[in-house]
């Protein structure tokens, strides 16, 4: 093959293509395969069939980058200037504080983007291919175009193949589609513009051979097959940063902006005012210090550590710290169908035989339900043409159930396994029928005849000779309904017995069930000559009796209704994105509740394809299921929905999900069913695999959120108070009232002992029935900035006022300073108790309207500490000497006590206007 060709093979539609042109097309011969001399030299044209991900970047980069915020290059800075000024001690205070942050991050973040690696594993394999006219065993990497590969049940398909020979061959393809049930194969040409989904002539890498063989020829390997596809598509995602991280960039950014500005208006206002160029120096860098919240990394990391921890008893395992942040923002759920709303088990729901509609109660294949007929349940026994169509679908049946850590599972067909699990509902048991009724002989489901057909012994006649029992042998057979009906004359009525087949009847319960979501299967027996042992397509060409229809479907989880209301009542839009379906994709969701003014709006993936740019944003905005969508479509929906402004979260659990989880906000995988390839794209997991733990974490998530924003309206007014007094002392040429090295211990030591506190808030019972807030609210909204600003002004008021007053009567500027803090620090104990549980619980207990105060022993423990540290602050002498205070008398500590009284009728005047829970 020239260059030429290779651009011209990526660039093919191969399942539009009869097998003898493809077989030219590649050079290659589908009875004895390629030699080994061509496959050398296509082995150096195309490479191995693997697929290479982007280099990740060092640990020592990853780590350095953990550095790289704008409030940490803050902090990095005055901690330069405070190692010039010689001050070492609070140089690496603050470099200490970013350290600890950024190591905290690395190690969250440390496991860089893996999720091409999970992909390539996913795809390798050892494959039988025929070459040099024999049947060899290969490393799936050694294979190049044109090769020959067999397909047997079991095997994982190695490459992407055009199928050239297929007997009974279904494959699994639900982790590239989406769709639950396997594909049946044949080798038919099909037209160009069908979607992936509907490719029956094809194979593709990574999908798993369930039952019959097959025989294809390599079209693709590496990056050129659909799951190398995917991988670019990974690859070429953007990798967002998320809400939190943004606003605090912003944040980050104005705050240095203004820092620098004030810090250098101090500095020339001084030096106006004929002071020392070293003593503004200081009062500038006290000024900057005073205006940075050091403690504010630290806490926002505690934070959402803390959230981790919620949502992992919660079944939901982050990956990210922010990402807990941002699924309590997340305005619009994707969520995948298969395994992630629904059991990912098939299930019969629907019975229609002798004239009459039976439902079924229970799901996925554990033995545990009824069959009802008007909503009252059957006695089995008394109806035996149910009892013939139970018998048909567990006889005329090659899968099995069987039970692994407490999970019933089918080996084989889903949908055969659905069969044998409603049949187990109503005491059915395999081994006991198919030894009083052993199967003789097979004719396997073709694709060509639409039907599976089985040959058995009635039961009597086992123990017993010809002679006593003379009983015919049966033949059960089940396929589509156009398969069975056309073969079939008569049917048994509610009681057994022969009438003419009603296939206008049949037809018109079958789209009932259809129009539901169910997949259909019919049934019908037919009796043969006593000494037949074998089975023909021509003994069933003709005369069966019809026996009836199961429909079947994999049912959404009932917690996952649940969920998916209690998202819309918190006004999220939940979205159904799958690779189904769109028949079964809109049952499903008219179930769950997706409905919109009445209806089900939904689009399949070939619509999508035919919209432009705001045709897609209508249909993103309106619509409520997307069906048959390929990967790069999942992809442009979570784009054009973020391109809307709205905060995405992507729920999958596939390979062909991956690239929409990267993209989107917060993308979230099922750590069960779920691939390695969706894991490692995702930021969060979810143990369970259940769409309710989605609920639970949106909650926790929103309630970090809230916890956040205590925290900056709690750490931000101490602050803004020494920065006011810092400036106003220098417009008016005074005394500092308040040092660099005591600013320190503010922001540092006091507002991390009693702001962490705050991460430990319990939810509140009105976060699940609020909105969410607003993508582009600013971090800072404006009733959260009147609030930092009025408690600020109270905080320059008592610092301010305390220093003046105690210098003026004593003279001693260090007892001054020292009592300043403490007002200042007995105010901030009273505005903790305002905006926490704490607090409310005790001011309802006074008011008598509960009975007993909220646990909040985080609180608690907050005060307890602050006070012995605040004490040690002030009568230790190795403080004194550290910090320059001195050491408080009784009346010296209720004075101070009583200067932070007023913060009570402060702080509820604000929360009046700016309710904090």
């Amino acid at each position: 093959m020239t260059a030429i060709a290779k651009e011209k093979l990526l660039e093919q539609q191969w399942h539009h293509l009869p097998a003898p042109e493809i077989s030219s097309e590649l050079n290659s011969n589908l009875e004895t395969g390629l030699t080994s001399s061509e496959v050398a030299k296509r082995q150096e044209q195309f490479g191995s069939n693997e697929l290479k991900g982007k280099a990740g970047k060092s640990p020592l980069v990853r780590f350095l980058l953990q550095f790289n915020q704008p409030l940490l290059y803050i902090l990095l800075i005055a901690g330069a200037i405070k190692a010039f000024l010689g001050e070492w001690v609070n140089a690496w205070v603050i470099w200490g504080v970013t350290l600890i942050n950024a190591i905290i991050g690395f190690v969250q973040e440390s496991k860089a983007e893996s999720a091409i690696a999970a992909l390539a594993s996913s795809v390798k394999t050892d494959t039988n291919i025929i070459r040099n006219s024999s049947k060899v065993q290969v490393p799936s990497t050694e294979l190049v175009p044109g090769d020959i590969v067999l397909l047997t049940s079991g095997d994982k398909v190695p490459a992407d193949l055009r199928l050239v020979q297929a007997r009974n061959l279904q494959i699994n393809e639900s982790a590239l589609t989406g769709e639950s049930v396997a594909v049946e194969k044949d080798t038919q040409p099909i037209q160009k513009d069908a979607p992936l989904a509907e490719r029956t002539n094809m194979a593709y890498a990574g999908s798993f051979v369930t039952f019959g063989t097959g025989r294809g020829i390599v079209v693709a390997i590496g990056e050129a097959t659909e799951t190398g596809r995917i991988s670019q598509l990974m690859d070429r995602g953007t990798n967002l940063t998320t809400p939190l991280t943004r606003k605090f960039d912003k944040f980050s950014r104005n705050l240095l902006y203004i820092i620098l500005g004030i810090a250098t208006l101090t500095f020339v206002v001084g030096l106006g005012y004929g002071n020392s160029w070293v003593a503004m120096f200081e009062a500038a860098v006290a000024l900057a210090v005073s205006a940075i919240p050091e403690g504010l990394p630290a806490v926002v990391t505690v934070t959402l550590a803390i959230g981790v921890s919620r949502m992992a008893r919660r079944h939901a395992i982050v990956r990210k710290l922010p990402a807990v942040e941002t699924l309590g923002g997340a305005t619009v759920i994707c969520s995948d169908k298969t395994g992630t709303l629904t059991e990912n088990q098939m299930t019969v729901q629907a019975i229609y035989t002798g004239g009459e509609n039976y439902t079924v109660s229970g799901g996925g294949y554990v033995p545990e339900g009824e069959i009802f007929l008007h909503e009252k349940p059957v006695n089995l026994k008394n109806i035996p043409v149910l009892q013939e169509c139970l018998k048909a679908g567990i006889l005329c049946n090659d899968s099995r159930l069987e039970i692994k850590d407490g999970q019933w599972s089918v080996i084989g067909d889903p949908t055969e396994g659905a069969l044998i699990a409603v049949a187990n509902k109503v005491g059915f048991s395999e081994e006991n029928l198919e030894r009083e009724m052993p199967r003789l002989d097979v004719i396997p489901f073709e694709s060509e005849f639409q039907y599976m057909a089985t040959l058995h012994k009635e039961a009597g006649e086992v123990h017993q000779s010809k002679s006593q029992n003379q009983k015919s042998k049966i033949v059960y057979v089940k396929g589509s309904v156009e398969a069975i009906l056309n073969r079939s004359g008569q049917m048994l009525d509610a009681r057994g017995n022969l009438t003419p087949v009603d296939k206008n009847t049949v037809h018109q319960e079958v789209d009932a069930m259809a129009s539901e979501g169910l997949r259909v299967l019919a049934f019908a027996k037919k009796n043969v000559d006593f000494n037949q042992n074998s089975l023909e397509h021509t003994d069933i060409e003709n005369n069966l009796i019809f026996i009836g229809l199961q429909g079947m479907i994999d049912p959404p989880r009932s917690e996952a209704i649940k969920a998916v209301q209690a998202c819309q009542q918190a006004g999220i839009q939940v979205k159904m994105i799958t690779g189904d379906h769109a028949v079964t994709a809109q049952a499903i969701a008219s179930r769950m509740g997706f409905n919109k003014d009445g209806e089900v709006l939904a689009f399949t993936g070939q619509e999508l394809t035919q919209m432009n740019e705001q045709e897609l944003a209508n249909a993103v905005e309106n619509g409520a299921v997307f069906a048959r969508v390929a990967p790069e479509q999942k992809l442009r929906l979570v784009e054009a929905l973020q391109s809307k402004g709205e905060i995405v979260a992507m729920t999958g659990d596939g390979v062909n999900d991956a690239p929409a989880l990267k993209q989107a906000d917060i993308g979230i995988a099922m750590g069960g069913a779920g691939t390695e390839v969706a894991k490692e794209a995702a930021d969060m997991i979810l143990t369970d695999d259940n769409f309710a733990s989605i609920e639970a974490a949106v909650e926790e998530g929103r309630t970090v959120y809230r916890n956040l924003m205590k925290a900056i309206a709690f750490i931000l007014p101490v602050n803004g108070g020494e920065s006011m007094t810092i400036l106003l002392s220098v417009l008016l040429a005074r005394e500092l009232p308040i040092l660099s090295l005591q600013v320190l211990w503010l922001n540092m030591v006091n507002s991390i002992t009693m702001t962490v506190p705050l991460a430990f808030e319990p939810p509140s019972g009105r976060v699940m029935q609020q909105p969410p807030r607003h993508p582009n609210e600013p971090l800072l909204s404006r009733r959260l900035l009147q609030r930092i600003l009025v408690i600020s002004a109270f905080n320059w008021i008592v610092i301010f006022g305390v220093f003046e007053w105690i210098r003026q009567t004593t003279g001693n500027l260090a007892l001054a300073r020292t009592m300043a803090i403490q007002a200042l620090v007995a105010g901030r104990i009273f505005y903790l108790l305002s905006i926490s549980k704490l607090g409310s619980s005790i001011i309802d207990k006074i008011s008598g309207r509960i009975q007993r105060i909220s646990a909040a022993p985080a609180i608690l423990i907050g005060i307890i500490c602050t006070v012995i540290l605040q004490i040690i602050f002030s009568q230790w002498s190795l403080m004194n000497n550290l910090f320059y205070t001195a050491p408080l008398n009784l009346n010296q500590w209720l004075i101070c006590l009583l200067v932070g009284l007023p913060m009570i009728a402060v702080a509820s005047l604000v929360n009046r206007f700016d309710p904090p829970n």
